[in-house]
């Protein structure tokens, strides 16, 4: 692609292809177009002019994609996504460089798992929204991901789109050749997008038993985590009036009774465990319903200058039993990293009066005969919570979330999006209870039977299948991706070395496939 006009506008492009290929818009098909079309803006660029161009492709997608973050500051909002786009400008660089080798579709598309690996784990943990597996939930490309986890199916999307463009390229490049190559590669793309619908079918672990599981949304008073004593209050008491109702449905023979029930994360923010009113309503709620409840509780320590995020089993007779706590936290939503050098200059984050500690332990817990795979919130954007939960035994994926922050800016959509894609990761239905919404209902397929409407209360009880045994994904855990990511470093390796010997011998030239 000659002219810089030409490479930026692909390269936009890409960006917002990618953009739409992910919830709320969910145009998945537009995913494999995204990735092909950022190739094709650095296929024969400097590395420089790679660069940009990939800085380019990563703020197209970014910027409007976490445009939620606004709620912390335009500025939070435009810092984090700068520094997500940020990551697009190396893999660019690569791109530009892999696309000299035979075989580039398969490097290529390795290195958008390397990416995207480098992006879940630096800085402060990683952010790995924004994944081309994440656009694809129900879709062809959603069994791979119950094969190698979200990895491969970023792999085979990013892979198909590199088929494609070397289908169009070949032809545009040899118009009069034999179409037999260029057919070849088109129904390697059509081919591997038909696989992805039958891996499934053929890694579906059985079914042990049926559950019958509600999910409660109790709704706050006002948006986002309640900082004022009374407004805390009012949020538990919405969670357990709302279990008090369902009750009631139960006794006059309206609802089926729950096996559990699931509440979302900061149901209470008052500390259940030092707040004896808060205890005795919440045991109220359990012995109502005759049910254990998975409730979202903040635990407190340190005096009050550390908490823990937790899920807790919450039996009817025996209170709490168990619980599961936060791994993945929110980095100056949570806790403030560095505390003493940012609150110096960015006054607001002394709002962030406490901070939340990681636990490191899965949060596989049983309640009424089930055991549920438990990962809060920010934690199902991660491969290995919910991976190491169900291989703990998980038979029902459980997020509880608090998204009250967010309502009507499309994160909730983007969430339950990656809950939709861990489900067939693991062959497991899940269930989402939020604050104020979006719970759902996951089908192992993907698919969603039950959605709430946002920032209205909500109460929904339903019969899941509690499954037995373990997909491959959940088997291999992080090979996949380790084997995706070396294939990506070899690739760059042979291309550095391609691109030596080219200088020392000019005349040889290098091809562009």
């Amino acid at each position: 692609m000659a002219g810089p006009a030409p490479r930026a506008l692909a390269a936009a492009a890409a960006g917002l292809c990618q953009l739409l290929a992910l919830a709320p818009y969910e145009v998945w098909w537009l995913g494999p177009v995204g990735a092909a079309l950022l190739t094709l803006a650095v296929m024969g660029a400097r590395a420089r002019r790679a660069a940009w161009l990939g800085l380019l492709a990563g703020a197209a997608l970014m910027v409007p994609l976490i445009r939620w973050q606004d709620v912390f500051g335009v500025d939070v909002w435009l810092i984090i996504a700068a520094a997500e786009a940020v990551y697009f400008a190396p893999m660019a660089v690569g791109l530009a460089w892999v696309a000299r080798l035979p075989g580039w579709p398969v490097w290529t598309a390795a290195l958008w798992v390397l990416q995207e690996a480098v992006r879940a784990r630096f800085p402060l943990g990683g952010f790995p929204w924004g994944k081309l597996a994440f656009a694809q939930p129900d879709t062809p490309f959603s069994g791979y991901a119950a094969l190698g986890s979200s990895p491969l199916a970023t792999f085979a999307v990013a892979l198909v789109g590199a088929l494609l463009l070397a289908a169009v390229l070949r032809l545009a490049r040899r118009p009069r050749a034999p179409l037999a190559a260029t057919a070849g590669l088109a129904a390697g793309a059509l081919a591997l997008t038909a696989a992805g619908s039958a891996v499934p079918a053929l890694t579906a672990p059985a079914v042990d038993h049926t559950a019958t599981v509600a999910v409660v949304q109790g709704n706050v008073p006002g948006v986002g985590r309640m900082s004022v004593l009374g407004e805390r209050a009012q949020v538990l008491r919405n969670h357990v009036e709302a279990v008090h109702r369902l009750a009631d449905r139960v006794e006059a023979g309206e609802e089926p009774r729950p096996d559990l029930v699931v509440l979302p994360e900061n149901a209470s923010d008052l500390d259940a465990y030092a707040d004896p009113a808060a205890a005795e309503m919440i045991g109220d709620a359990a012995r109502d319903i005759d049910a254990p409840l998975l409730f979202g509780i903040t635990r407190y320590r340190s005096g009050g200058s550390e908490r823990e995020v937790r899920s807790v089993v919450w039996d009817p007779r025996k209170g709490p039993v168990d619980h599961y706590t936060k791994r993945y936290l929110v980095p100056f939503g949570e806790y403030i990293p560095y505390r003493d050098v940012f609150t110096r200059y960015v006054d607001r984050l002394d709002h962030v009066t406490s901070d939340a500690v990681p636990g490191t332990e899965p949060g596989a817990l049983t309640l009424g005969g089930t055991t549920v795979a438990t990962a809060i919130c920010f934690d199902v954007a991660f491969d290995r919570p919910v991976r190491e939960s169900v291989a703990e035994g998980g038979q029902i994926i459980a997020v509880p979330t608090n998204n009250a922050n967010y309502n009507f800016t499309g994160q909730s959509e983007q969430q339950l999006a990656i809950t939709r894609l861990r489900a067939v990761e693991h062959g497991r239905p899940a269930v989402v209870a939020a604050t104020s919404g979006i719970s759902a209902v996951v089908t192992a397929g993907g698919e969603v039977t039950y959605r709430s409407p946002e920032a209205r209360p909500a109460v929904h009880v339903a019969e899941l299948q509690a499954m037995s045994g373990l997909t491959p994904a959940t088997r291999l855990g992080a090979l996949p991706e380790a084997a995706l990511c070396a294939l990506a470093l070899g690739a760059l390796a042979a291309a550095g070395v391609a691109a030596r010997r080219a200088k020392r011998n000019p005349a040889g030239g290098t091809s562009a496939g």
